[in-house]
């Protein structure tokens, strides 16, 4: 999907120079990934994501431990059983191990969602800062070269350092 992605915002980018030699056009290019990585906000999103994860990890842990010493005591008493009782503690020892993995399926999907969350306001100020200085600066496009997969981009029309400037990253 991201190949197919690259392929055609590069294709976009040769039509566009293909049709602007009839009205020269100012194309500018920036890396977004680049960028945001060096905004403070992205840093402490990141420091947010790791703590959030974090808990998530050691809830996990905890449940895991708890169904592991739950196994070995089972293991231990197994045999003493009458086969009514060994089949309400598998039962239980089964319930406990999907209730642990549906906790992992969710947990990666809150992941997903509160990464969103907190990169999203940091995309749109990074957005933002770069239509700014494309306005600014008279460029007609300006393009994401961290996803367009470019195969040459020359260095004059690089504008990360104005858009650094103007979010006040040095």
């Amino acid at each position: 999907m991201k190949n197919m992605l690259r392929s055609l915002v590069a294709l976009f980018a040769i039509l566009v120079l293909a049709g602007s030699s009839a009205q020269a056009q100012k194309i500018g290019y920036v890396d977004l990934q680049e960028l945001m990585q060096l905004m403070p906000e992205y840093k402490k999103a990141n420091s947010d994501m790791e703590a959030f994860g974090k808990s998530l990890e050691d809830e996990l842990k905890k449940m895991s431990d708890e169904f592991q010493k739950k196994v070995a005591d089972y293991q231990k008493i197994e045999k003493t059983l009458s086969e009514p009782i060994k089949d309400v503690k598998q039962k239980e020892l089964q319930d406990m191990q999907t209730r642990i993995q549906d906790f992992q399926q969710s947990a990666q999907e809150n992941i997903r969602k509160k990464e969103a969350e907190l990169l999203k306001p940091i995309i749109e100020k990074a957005k933002t800062s770069i239509a700014a200085v494309a306005k600014e600066g008279g460029y007609s496009y300006v393009f994401d070269s961290s996803v367009a997969g470019f195969l040459y981009k020359p260095d004059g029309d690089n504008v990360i350092g104005k858009v650094k400037l103007k979010l006040g990253i040095l």
